[in-house]
């Protein structure tokens, strides 16, 4: 299977890079950077430092498209959703990992999933998927009695905020209560905002360092407290979870998938 990268010169791209050199049954098609980039116009192993690959780093995502039977695409929404257009047009697999996409990006995305096979979820470690489905059986069970907050950490540079992750693991803690997570979110707490509403999913964001990812859902009630919570200590996990989530949709009709449908959870 023929994968490329979008960004591949990047520290995720290149991890995502690694990932396809290293997994089995597929092979790496080449990759894309901005225009103007020293990097395009060069081979990818150049830049993983592994000799020649014979796949070129384009500056024309149509071009990448094109030599690719699947794309990994964890770059920024505009980007992104221009992706799943080319992915539709061309009948390719597109791999999303991309957060901070708006509804009307995510109601883009399952618009070009009829023509094309999309996996598109907030985080590719097979750890952080079981989280959301642990997460979700644990609301549903202990019910509304259990105030729940979601503490997520990430490094200083990441510019969204909450993480996609965090935003996911509400979704998922909201649908085991049947309830629209933007129903009874609070994404942020300043000043006297009065006592916390029954019901309400909490968020905490902290920034600071060089920390991948940690998130912790907290189920607090009188007496006890349940923590769930899963720390990443490499971006290594979420490049294996994407290769892997294209190895897995080669098998799939298009249409918009989950990483936890490639996991069966």
């Amino acid at each position: 299977m023929k994968i490329g990268i979008v960004g591949c010169a990047g520290r995720m791209g290149r991890m995502l890079m690694n990932a396809v050199v290293e997994a089995e049954g597929c092979t790496l098609s080449g990759g894309t950077e901005r225009p103007g980039s020293p990097q395009v116009g060069q081979d990818v192993g150049a830049v993983l430092g592994l000799g020649k690959l014979n796949a070129v780093i384009s500056d024309t995502p149509s071009t990448l498209f094109a030599a690719s039977d699947a794309v990994i695409d964890f770059s920024a929404p505009a980007a992104t959703v221009a992706h799943a257009a080319l992915a539709a047009e061309m009948g390719k697999i597109l791999i999303v990992g991309t957060t901070g996409l708006s509804k009307e990006d995510e109601a883009r995305l399952a618009e070009a999933a009829k023509s094309a096979t999309i996996v598109y979820a907030p985080n590719f470690s097979v750890g952080v998927n079981l989280l959301m489905a642990l997460t979700e059986r644990a609301a549903a069970i202990l019910g509304d009695d259990y105030d729940i907050e979601i503490v997520e950490m990430h490094h200083h540079h990441k510019v969204d905020s909450p993480s996609g992750t965090a935003l996911g693991l509400g979704r998922s803690a909201a649908k085991g209560r049947a309830v629209a997570l933007d129903s009874v979110w609070r994404k942020s707490r300043d000043g006297l905002v009065g006592a916390r509403p029954k019901g309400e999913i909490g968020f905490a964001t902290l920034r600071g360092g060089d920390v991948v990812g940690d998130h912790t859902v907290m189920f607090a009630s009188e007496g006890e407290r349940v923590e769930l919570t899963h720390k990443a200590s490499s971006r290594a996990v979420f490049a294996k979870g994407a290769v892997r989530a294209a190895l897995w949709a080669k098998e799939q009709k298009p249409g918009l998938y989950s990483m936890r449908d490639v996991l069966g959870l």
